[in-house]
């Protein structure tokens, strides 16, 4: 009897092995099997158009800081980057993309969040008001 369950399970195991190896015609699909990819890999970000934001959006975070001041979150993952400003009633996350391959990351994208609740506010009228605060330092 022992002897035919270690059996059944070395003839599982194979069966379960050759089904996640059999490419197209297996039980398992690739998950990124759907995501067009380019020869680099680079995926050209979506950039915000929202009224209100021309003069964040497409910045480099140099030109960010000169008018912000120093970010008090600045977070690099990979060609991404992402930078925290606050002021004493709102938190303006500015997040920056490269785009083309090998370019410097620009801002693309920003949210705007009352500091206390977290509740999504304005976002320009965020960007008004970390830029006073920076201001009146």
């Amino acid at each position: 009897m022992k002897a035919f369950s270690t059996y059944g399970t070395i003839v599982g195991a194979a069966l379960l092995v050759s089904a996640c190896s059999s490419g197209s015609n297996g039980a398992l699909a690739s998950s990124t099997a759907s995501v067009p990819q380019t020869g680099t890999g680079f995926r050209a970000p979506q950039i915000m158009r929202n009224a209100g934001l021309d003069s964040v959006i497409g910045e480099r975070a140099t030109t960010l800081s000169r008018r912000f001041g120093d970010a008090r979150i600045d977070l690099v993952e990979g060609d991404a980057r992402k930078l925290q400003y606050a002021s004493d009633r709102c938190i303006l996350d500015i997040f920056l993309y490269p785009l083309q391959a090998n370019a410097d990351p620009v801002a693309t994208h920003v949210e705007a969040r009352n500091r206390n609740g977290g509740a999504e506010t304005d976002r320009a009228g965020c960007i008004a008001e970390v830029e006073r605060a920076a201001t009146t330092r």
